[in-house]
């Protein structure tokens, strides 16, 4: 059988997309400084409280630009926004490596924030709807697993080349590097296709789209329970990531042994991007067994305070990044194209207002106990997050809510 000519064109516009999409996903996340900037603010004199506080402040950042971004992006073009991204992070990197103290560091993460939250929202919706556009819409969870297992091959890139790159050149190395990686994400963002047609509105447009939007989740229950689904699920595990090279390091390997270890945590969140296509219909009780098995490894891995115990959390980073994508899929399939960056930018606020909450309590914890006992506390909002799934998986059953 022979494709029909009216498909060829569809086949190609998805090819396009994708391709950009992985390149993208992929130079986005290859940044050598990954894997040692927590030991860069450590070492030049930094406490775990002004750490914790440097990532409190990129989440903040997000929290004050993540609703006026998304409102953007629906007014003007979502593409714009995805390459100008990638242009503040490298200005970070550079002020990082070349005046490293607390303020210097302080202001990159500022400028990374910003670059978290022009792409927050504006990349799921150009993806979705461009999809939708192609009658191609049911292949967005697949295709955003594969973009999120890119950036997790790019991360794991970034760790194993992270140690030669920081054995010959140090920090402005991993630095350099980064920076390069920055300027070729915002070059391949150029290539998004965007056949969308951008609203002639004025001045205010953004806020009214902005105002539209959040009219929308007051009208719409299940559209909020999606939203609030998605911070729930992703933002603690995210957060909890940028401490995983000083829990690694406190098992008492090298610091040299760092990145290799932390390969292993995110080929772990990798398995869990590439599942998320074949497990798209997984149900509410499903999804609520993902995240209880996902905590109990974490709290047990991060207990144990070995090497080979780390095995456990990556099956914990894997479960969470699952049920990440799965949570993203749940609210694009319930909100309109017109307002799909804005809204999605809405549950990108909660999950950095989590995150600034979690950086605060992890300090708290740490300065009273080990990194190992913090990551085993956190594994406590995963639980009370499936049980309240579970508790509703009946009601949802009975309605037939997917």
């Amino acid at each position: 059988m022979t494709l029909s000519p009216a498909r060829v064109p569809v086949t190609a516009g998805v090819r396009r997309l994708t391709a950009t999409l992985y390149g993208y996903a992929f130079l986005d996340d290859f940044v050598l400084l990954y894997p040692v900037y927590a030991l860069l603010f450590s070492d030049t004199g930094l406490s775990v409280w002004q750490i914790s506080s440097l990532f409190a402040l990129w989440s903040l950042t997000g929290v004050l630009l993540e609703l006026p971004s998304g409102a953007w992006a629906d007014a003007v073009s979502r593409r714009l926004l995805l390459w100008l991204g990638p242009l503040l992070t490298a200005v970070g990197f550079t002020l990082w490596v070349l005046t490293p103290s607390y303020w210097a560091f302080a202001l990159g993460f500022v400028l990374w924030g910003a670059r978290g939250a022009l792409g927050s929202g504006a990349l799921e919706a150009l993806v979705y709807d461009e999809l939708e556009r192609l009658g191609e819409a049911e292949r967005y969870a697949g295709i955003m697993g594969r973009a999120r297992a890119a950036g997790h091959v790019a991360i794991m890139a970034a760790m194993a080349l992270a140690g030669p790159v920081f054995a010959w050149g140090g920090y402005p190395a991993v630095g350099a590097a980064s920076v390069l990686a920055c300027l070729a994400s915002a070059a391949t963002a150029t290539r998004f296709p965007e056949d969308r047609v951008v609203p002639e509105t004025d001045a205010d447009g953004w806020s009214t789209t902005l105002r539209e939007g959040l009219a929308a989740v007051r009208r719409d229950r299940p559209l909020r329970g999606a939203l609030l689904l998605v911070p729930a699920v992703g933002a603690v595990w995210e957060a909890l990531d940028e401490y995983t090279p000083l829990l690694v390091r406190d098992t008492g390997v090298a610091e040299a042994t760092v990145p290799y270890l932390l390969l292993l945590i995110w080929a772990g969140a990798t398995a869990g991007s590439l599942l998320a296509g074949p497990w798209e219909r997984l149900g509410t009780a499903g999804l609520a067994a993902v995240l209880a098995a996902s905590a109990l490894a974490m709290a047990l891995g991060a207990a144990a305070r070995t090497p080979a115990a780390l095995g456990l959390l990556a099956l914990a980073f894997g479960g969470f990044q699952l049920a990440t994508v799965l949570a993203d899929v749940r609210l694009q399939q319930r909100i309109d194209d017109t307002r799909r960056a804005t809204l999605t930018s809405v549950a990108g606020l909660g999950s950095d207002l989590a995150t600034v909450v979690a950086c605060g309590v992890y300090a708290a914890i740490e300065t009273r106990a080990a990194h190992s006992t913090a990551f085993a506390l956190f594994a406590v909002p995963y639980l009370v997050t499936a049980m309240l799934l579970a508790l509703k998986w009946p009601l949802r059953s009975r309605r037939s809510v997917p």
